[in-house]
């Protein structure tokens, strides 16, 4: 891409003696959904009376205590909601409603129309400050501008008396703060604030203008700086603004630059107070903030976000249902695959911490290589950890056969198990379910009939008289196929196993030597069954591994040579 000039750098704030780089998050923010305006607003299809009625209930229900519920002025559907919502007492007593509003006179009437009745609620009002909007939108200058914000808030005060029962708290927003000339969003910000508790014989809006702090927003309509630079912006602007223990600083983050979590997170450290933002990132452009992953990621930090995300499938299924997007299967937390691993190398490091963790306590220090939360905690399950693909290695698919199937192999083995499922899923080109993975593993071990088949095959105890001091040894008659021809055989040996080798060496079938053996039962009760692992070396020096599973101690093992014979290597 060429250069021309026609982009330019963001101006840093002046310089001064920032400190935010030092300071870690301690405590979760207010938080406050705007779900239902800014998200509802970036909709294909907004959400109606009943849809936004749910998803209120929703919000609720995670724990936000301010929820913005709309624009009552700007449509008969968010005012009706907004009528909804009070008359028909569907606000519980510690939710605070929000109401947004442009910084003009008829508008700001009918906002407090929508507001009657309602117990308490945080009235904001905007208007758009940078330079690019004085000078497009407006064509007004800077004292014009100000202006604007000064006769809103006149405007709010004296409509206070409309909802005189109403706890009104103002929160004010410098649309495009993030694009606005530092000084001159303080300017105009002082200016509201001064206006608000100015008297002006309205004593009593008066007192209701100073029983809440003043909510200072400070949005990143546009996110056009780097994270270290808007937190540049928040802690100048918190340094400079006057009555500082009197205001609630509040970030607005966009997502323009793929960098607003960062900015969030860094604003925070800079001095904010409050956060808006939506779930799973909804909004305009690029998004809103993603409230889920900022309080997640204070979860993970050790840090009580104060909202409940313990059950994040049933919140993504009805985030969906109700808005009708998508959540990314990359999606932090909440996406499909973001507890999946394709990679060998991943899948068995997964594998090994899950495994160390069962014999911990409940509340030992999460450590799990590549799982930054127990998926546990937010709702997900173990069964989408390991997914297997042609990247995959011998973990995953090793993993999958202890977890679902019971099937304990040797390490010494897991490399050849590897092989053949990465193979298989070479083969298909695609991802492999758990069920292929078995039906890799026992079309490979367990299920192979050449070109060595036994047809049948009986064994005889044979016990030493008392006092003689002859050794129990066991008989064995077996009836075999060997590429297709059929060889009755017989032999002794101190057990079932030893006795079935003595016996192929009768047929055509490679001579080999049995160099491991093991065995473990799977199942429970009566469906309880024996698997048997036995490593092999043939007459040309190539080892092989086989696996034999039956109700029969003495046939799995028998099953688990045939299998080593046939396995092609």
């Amino acid at each position: 891409m060429k250069v021309t000039g026609k982009y330019k750098a963001f101006e840093p704030v002046p310089a001064f003696e920032r400190t935010w780089p030092s300071k870690t998050i301690t405590k979760a923010p207010i938080w406050c959904s705007v779900d239902l305006r800014d998200g509802n607003q970036a909709l294909i299809n907004p959400m109606g009376v009943e849809q936004k009625l749910d998803y209120f209930d929703l919000l609720v229900k995670l724990g936000f205590k301010e929820i913005e519920v709309g624009f009552p002025a700007a449509s008969e559907t968010e005012y009706a909601f907004m009528r909804r919502l009070i008359e028909s007492h569907h606000i519980p007593d510690d939710v605070t409603l929000q109401v947004l509003c442009q910084a003009r006179e008829h508008l700001i009437k009918k906002t407090f129309e929508a507001l009657k009745g309602c117990k308490k609620a945080i009235f904001h009002l905007y208007n758009s400050t940078s330079p690019a909007q004085r000078k497009y939108t407006f064509n007004k200058s800077k004292e014009e501008i100000k202006q604007i914000a000064i006769d809103g808030v006149k405007c709010v005060k004296a409509c206070l008396p409309m909802c005189k029962d109403t706890e009104i708290q103002l929160e004010y927003s410098p649309e495009s703060f993030s694009t606005t000339e530092i000084d001159y969003a303080l300017e105009v910000c002082q200016a509201v604030k001064k206006e608000w508790w100015a008297c002006d014989g309205n004593e009593e809006g008066q007192t209701s203008n100073k029983k809440h702090k003043i909510i200072l927003n400070l949005p990143t309509t546009v996110e056009c700086a780097m994270p270290n630079q808007f937190a540049d912006q928040i802690e100048y602007f918190c340094r400079h603004i006057s009555d500082r223990e009197n205001i609630i600083i509040s970030l607005h983050n966009h997502n323009d630059r793929g960098e607003g979590i960062a900015q969030c997170e860094l604003g925070l450290l800079a001095g904010a107070d409050r956060v808006e933002g939506c779930l799973f990132g909804n909004g305009e452009r690029t998004g809103n903030l993603d409230i889920v992953t900022v309080a997640l990621n204070m979860f993970t930090q050790g840090i009580n976000p104060g909202l409940d995300f313990s059950d994040i499938p049933s919140i993504a299924e009805m985030y969906t249902k109700l808005t009708g997007m998508q959540i990314h299967e990359r999606s932090p937390y909440a996406g499909e695959l973001v507890f999946t691993a394709f990679s060998g190398s991943h899948q068995d490091a997964i594998r090994k911490g899950m495994a160390a963790r069962i014999g911990m306590k409940e509340n030992a220090v999460w450590d799990v290589p590549y799982l930054t939360i127990d998926p546990h905690d937010i709702g997900r399950q173990y069964e989408g950890i390991i997914r297997i693909n042609s990247q995959s290695g011998k973990g995953g698919a090793v993993y999958i056969l202890e977890k679902y199937y019971e099937i304990n192999a040797p390490k010494a083995m897991h490399p050849y198990i590897g092989k053949e499922v990465k193979a298989m899923a070479d083969k298909v080109q695609r991802e492999l379910t758990n069920e292929e993975v078995y039906e890799t593993f026992a079309q490979t071990w367990l299920n192979t009939t050449s070109p060595l088949t036994v047809k049948e095959i009986t064994q005889n105890h044979v016990e030493g008289e008392r006092g003689s001091g002859d050794e129990e040894h066991v008989e064995v008659k077996a009836t075999v196929i060997w590429e297709g021809k059929t060889y009755t055989v017989a032999a002794t040996g101190n057990g079932p196993l030893d006795a079935f080798v003595a016996a192929l060496k009768q047929t055509p079938a490679p001579r080999f030597n049995i160099v491991y053996f093991n065995e473990h039962s799977i199942g429970k009760g009566s469906d309880t069954k024996a698997i048997a692992y036995v490593q092999i070396t043939k007459e040309n020096g190539k080892d092989a591994w086989g696996v034999g599973k039956s109700s029969n101690v003495g046939r799995a093992g028998i099953a688990a040579v045939v299998s080593a014979i046939n396995y092609k290597s």
